[in-house]
């Protein structure tokens, strides 16, 4: 459990903001190989920024007056929450991969363009693509409901977290690992770190999928068995997404960078949201 807890606290230092300095710091300590255990954890740090949006979202909906456009600021403001969390950690991943592959068809030169600290146009526009994507998805998923739009924010945040870690698993580091913050991450995951991360994982999904119906204070909108098939959509297409990423980068890098890793988590984000309204979509 020690080990555990001091990954896990790693994990929040390396993919988020969440202070963890001072005493706690030094008690939590630092290797690489303890980053790369950590990595088990990505999911589980979803667990934690999933549940700061959701809780924020459920608040707006229940203060702000019952108006359509009510769910598009709660998801506005959670959207905003969840980039002040993390630091943009992932959308500067996303930007940088956009740059880099969008601004040259040629490998060498696409790895080069994603060193650059600096933000071209295909970065800015996907950028802006990207959380203009989630911040509408959710709007729609909070027409629905504000019980849907809470389990989706919640899931979607530590289903994302999951893929990057596969990715790691299946393609080589093909970064600068001197310089690059993934370095301890270039190595393959072991699969005791996968089965950690497939629990946080599975058990967020199985979370969303009984609590709204277990509690009775929650109002579900829909039937169980249509919320139950959001949920399996928006895993089917976030795991389509992540396998088309990986397509991509197999064929454009032969591996992957850090920011491969954000850009994988913020476009399967989108697209666990995209299948969940989809899903909702044909039941409802």
């Amino acid at each position: 459990m020690r080990g555990f807890i001091r990954h896990y606290l790693l994990a929040l230092q390396f993919f988020s903001r969440v202070p963890v300095t001072g005493r706690l710091a030094e008690w939590v300590g630092f290797s690489p190989a303890m980053l790369r255990a950590s990595a088990a954890h990505f999911p589980g740090v979803g667990w934690l920024v999933g549940a700061a949006v959701a809780l924020l979202t459920s608040g707006l909906l229940a203060l702000l007056p019952s108006n359509p456009f009510a769910p598009l600021v709660a998801a506005a403001l959670g959207t905003a929450l969840s980039v002040v969390m993390t630091g943009a950690f992932h959308e500067d991943g996303l930007a940088d991969v956009a740059d880099g592959l969008g601004g040259s068809l040629n490998r060498d030169r696409a790895l080069e363009i994603m060193k650059d600290s600096r933000v071209g146009a295909f970065g800015a526009i996907a950028v802006m693509l990207a959380l203009l994507c989630k911040v509408a998805l959710l709007a729609l998923l909070g027409s629905m409901g504000a019980a849907v739009m809470v389990g989706a924010v919640f899931a979607g945040h530590v289903v994302s977290r999951t893929w990057p870690l596969l990715t790691i698993r299946l393609l080589p580091h093909v970064g600068d690992a001197a310089q690059s913050k993934s370095k301890p991450l270039a190595n393959q995951i072991a699969y005791s770190a996968l089965l950690a991360a497939a629990l946080w994982c599975f058990g967020a999904l199985a979370l969303m999928g009984c609590a709204p119906i277990a509690i009775k204070t929650v109002a579900l909108p829909v039937a169980a068995s249509a919320w139950w098939s959001a949920l399996a959509g928006g895993m089917a297409a976030a795991a389509l997404a992540w396998l088309w990423m990986l397509r991509w980068f197999a064929q454009r890098l032969q591996g992957f960078t850090g920011d491969c890793l954000g850009a994988t988590q913020q476009v399967g984000e989108i697209a666990f949201y995209l299948g969940m309204a989809c899903a909702l979509g044909a039941a409802v």
